[in-house]
């Protein structure tokens, strides 16, 4: 294979060299990431959502973004608040992936147009969602899937849903391993339970459900959930009052939210907070968030803040107003925690690529990357000891040289498998990065590894294991900004390693299903029946059963 050669010279990463394939497992070439400021990219038109070509640069220690349509004027935004940190995580890149080597668009030339996923992509599926259903038992202002108002039922049947599943499994070199199941509400899909059966018995490791938490108010129903297969809730979690429910979700969810969480508690499932974050509306709650997440640390495994997108039209002064960026993120966390330092805590979710490459040559097989582009997210870990105190990982490991050797090991081993004493050589070669006098209260070196292994497999994270104290209890906090058409930037869309399964047969990046072209909007009317067609099979259906005098299975919708 033949490698493009970058060279990195903040402190950090000088003189360490990076190696960046060339072209995708297809042959198309892959254009290196470009650093620095100023710089340009594909982006969108927001009214017309025309390919266009923007600038990035810097201004008063922000980063914005310009373009310029030709029909629709000039358009302006704010990408980054804070341009240190924005150039911070491009530093800690370790190169792209090849996408996958059964595309299913494999003549595509313009992205996020021919999209599939295609050979222009460069990663493979790191988190998969199947919507489950549009319809949903909340009406919520600020849900991209604007599940209540598309004036059609969109419900994919079991068999559609299976073949949605093995669209996933069958990615090659790397089959779909981690799958959430969405909505609208996905709990509310008839044979919910059935799909968490049909995803376990697929093979998928990680199966979960992004939720507004109101079923799981039933602790039997949330039992039934676990030994279907499910093994996370992602929680829809906007804050520690019902002033901010009754304004972001419509109605008071508070004390649903907490005797959701009881019943996860006690039926031993995890819990990711899911907050979408509104500038002016909810961004004072952020550290009562994070306060709540580690007082719950039995049962909460991570939060995932997402800065909200705007789907829609929206006035220049609005956007200025409302915009809340991944630095002004974790400058929140610092000023209202003060558990993590903005500029020195925080790194793009593509780091832990050197901690997957050498899981991988130590499997002697490929394993999920996360090789996205560094401006999607941003996170760290909290490392929570039994007094409630949090530490974050930064504090006691030196977080860059052990990556960089990780990086290393990974391809000095190639596709050798490892052998056992190899293996130990290789782990205890970084115990150099870990400072156990700096660690939190009982973290030795080998807790540390065992934790790392609980991270990747649930056989050592949770259950029995976990209950022995195998791991440690850790936090991840991060936070993720999925694009609009405002901020859209098509080098992000390339290397997006969120993705949706559709009932076509495709597989679509997660900020070209939602925004931008929004494939979501013509796939769900592809698949589709209108409200009123259903509502009438379901009143005839009703009938249909009284009139008999029996028992009818309802026959399964149709997407």
């Amino acid at each position: 294979m033949v490698f493009h050669r970058l060279y990195h010279y903040n402190a950090a990463m000088a003189d360490f060299q990076v190696f960046q394939p060339q072209t995708t497992y297809t042959g198309t070439p892959i254009q290196p990431l470009k650093k620095g400021l100023p710089k340009t990219t594909q982006s969108l038109c927001p009214e017309c959502t025309q390919l266009i070509e923007a600038r990035i640069f810097e201004e008063n220690g922000k980063v914005v973004m310009e373009k310029t349509c030709e029909t629709h004027g000039d358009f302006r935004d704010i990408v980054f608040s804070d341009v240190k940190l924005y150039l911070k995580m491009e530093d800690w890149t370790f190169g792209d992936n090849r996408g996958l080597d059964n595309p299913a668009v494999t003549t595509a030339t313009n992205c996020p147009e021919d999209c599939g996923l295609c050979n222009l992509h460069t990663s493979h599926t790191g988190l998969a969602n199947v919507d489950l259903t549009n319809r949903c038992n909340l009406t919520c202002p600020v849900c991209f899937a604007n599940a209540n108002a598309a004036g059609h039922l969109y419900e994919p049947d079991f068999e559609t849903v299976r073949k949605m599943l093995q669209a996933l499994r069958n990615q090659k070199p790397v089959p779909g391993r981690v799958v959430q199941f969405s909505g609208g509400e996905p709990t509310i899909y008839p044979r919910f339970l059935d799909v968490l059966r049909l995803a376990k018995e697929m093979g998928f490791s990680h199966i979960q459900a992004a939720t507004n938490g109101l079923k799981f108010t039933d602790l039997e129903f949330t039992q039934q959930c676990k030994d279907a297969g499910l093994h996370t809730l992602y929680l829809q979690f906007d804050g520690v009052c019902d002033d901010i429910y009754k304004r972001t979700r419509g109605e008071s969810l508070w004390e649903k939210k907490l005797k959701c969480i009881e019943n996860v508690r006690k039926v031993g499932l995890k819990i990711v907070f899911v907050p979408t974050i509104v500038k002016g509306l909810n961004d004072h709650q952020i550290g009562d968030i994070v306060r709540l997440a580690i007082e719950y640390i039995d049962c909460t495994s991570g939060i995932s803040f997402q800065p909200v997108a705007f789907t829609g039209r929206i006035a220049k002064h609005e956007l200025e107003e409302k915009r809340f960026t991944l630095s002004d993120f974790a400058h929140a966390v610092e000023e209202q925690t003060g558990f993590a330092r903005a500029q020195e805590d925080w790194f793009p979710l593509a780091c832990v690529t050197p901690f997957s490459k050498l899981i991988s040559a130590m499997k002697g097989e490929e394993t999920t990357t996360l090789t996205c582009h560094p401006h999607c997210s941003l996170g760290t870990y909290f490392f929570v000891d039994q007094n409630r105190k949090a530490t974050p990982a930064t504090r006691f490991i030196d977080i860059g040289p052990m990556l960089q050797d990780m990086d290393l090991l990974a391809r000095k081993a190639g596709k050798r498998r490892f052998q056992i004493f190899t293996k130990f050589e290789a782990w205890n070669s970084l115990r150099k990065h870990f400072h156990e006098e700096r660690a939190p209260e009982g973290l030795t070196f080998a807790k540390f590894l065992q934790t790392l292994q609980g991270l990747t497999d649930k056989n050592y994270g949770r259950g029995a294991k976990e209950k022995e104290g195998f791991t440690y209890k850790t936090l991840m906090l991060a936070g993720m900004h999925f694009m609009d058409s405002y901020n859209y930037d098509v080098e992000r869309v390339k290397r997006c390693v969120i993705h949706y399964a559709a009932p076509n047969g495709l597989i679509y990046p997660f900020c070209a299903y939602n925004s931008g072209p929004v494939y979501r909007e013509r796939i769900e009317k592809e698949f589709s029946v209108p409200f009123r067609e259903q509502e009438e099979f379901r009143r005839l259906s009703v009938k249909a059963k009284k009139d008999c005098g029996s028992c009818i299975n309802e026959p399964e919708l149709v997407g």
